[in-house]
């Protein structure tokens, strides 16, 4: 079977074959400074991203790649002006809504039209050639209460979280419906799995969760099923308080990080969410080989039998270096850690 084949099986059985543990770390500065680039070349132009995704894919025996780059994709295509780091994340350099006037005014985009969205569409239609469609390919969409956050200010956004419900709503109801059209631009552009960053829920109340994102979770995640694809969620940070409601909503894969017990999560979820994670990204950086590696065989061995993809906690930190990504690969396949140049 091709990796495509590997991972679908894997979701329609929802257990993992002994044979094969699927690995799919969460790469973007490293993937950019791994093939000698910077994170605002990895960000700003889809040829730099794919090729990266593709020499990671080569490298490490990787199981996905994917799109995810930073949070401003659609922010941009909204109307925000982004300035990006040469060694750093991209940022928002003003948020562009203040008041419920804002909110009315604000437009749905066309996602063709923005460089921003339209270069990672053409990041999917890359790697899917360069596969041909034997590679899982994650595309990427913000959560609609990441979105609010990126247009308002984070700190701004909590705020009417807690004293105006209409500002509230009616910008989530904006930003998912974004978040559905670009999810669905990617899907035809070959992605067969979509994933949801929506972190900042991990700092808001489970009260706050069931009452303003809970729904809106499930209707995007209902959408992105109904066009074929599979979806997985992201949310790092504690989560513990949300699994109860995590559970109700469809997700097909949840990233668990390191701070959430995997047996916790497996008695809350069941059976039909994956678990995907979740050793801590500073230990991967900080480690040995030899200690990385009987840290990854330990996990693998407790979740033998149960449904489960391999990574990080979260993103695998651009210090990490590659031979220790590298050895939590070869342990996973119950190969020895290898010192391979790089």
């Amino acid at each position: 079977m091709n990796k495509w084949e590997q991972f679908d099986n894997l979701m329609r059985c929802k257990h993992n074959q002994e044979e094969h543990i699927q690995f799919s770390p969460l790469l973007m500065h490293f993937a950019a400074r791994f093939i000698g680039k910077t994170y605002a070349e990895f960000a700003s132009d889809h040829k730099v991203l794919v090729e990266a995704n593709l020499r990671c894919l080569d490298q490490f025996d990787l199981d996905s790649v994917g799109l995810i780059s930073d949070p401003y994709r659609e922010t941009s295509a909204f109307g925000a002006r982004i300035e990006y780091v040469k060694e750093g994340v991209p940022k928002c350099t003003e948020p562009i809504i203040s008041t419920i006037d804002d909110v009315r005014a604000l437009k749905n985009p066309d996602l063709f039209r923005s460089g921003r969205t339209f270069d990672r569409i053409m990041a999917a239609q890359e790697l899917y050639k360069a596969t041909g469609g034997s590679v899982p390919i994650i595309g990427w969409i913000e959560g609609p209460l990441a979105e609010a956050c990126n247009l308002t200010g984070v700190s701004e956004m909590l705020l009417k979280l807690m004293i105006d419900q209409d500002f509230t709503r009616m910008l989530l109801e904006k930003t998912t419906i974004t978040a559905k059209e670009f999810a669905k631009t990617q899907i035809e552009a070959g992605c067969n799995i979509i994933g949801m960053g929506d972190a900042i829920c991990s700092q808001i109340s489970a009260d706050d969760y069931q009452t303003y994102v809970k729904h809106l979770h499930k209707e995007i995640i209902d959408y992105i099923h109904s066009l074929g694809a599979y979806v997985k969620l992201h949310i790092c940070g504690d989560i513990r308080h949300l699994l109860n409601d995590i559970k109700d909503i469809g997700t097909d894969i949840l990233d668990v990080d390191w701070m959430v017990d995997m047996d916790l999560a497996h008695d809350i979820l069941g059976e039909h969410i994956l678990r995907c994670g979740n050793i801590d990204p500073v230990f991967i950086q900080n480690n040995d080989q030899e200690v990385i590696a009987v840290t990854t065989r330990q996990l693998i061995e407790k979740e033998k039998g149960r449904g489960f993809i391999f990574s990080a906690g979260c993103e695998i930190t651009v210090d990490t270096p590659h031979a220790n990504l590298l050895a939590m690969r070869n342990a996973s396949t119950g190969q020895t850690f290898s010192n391979k140049e790089f």
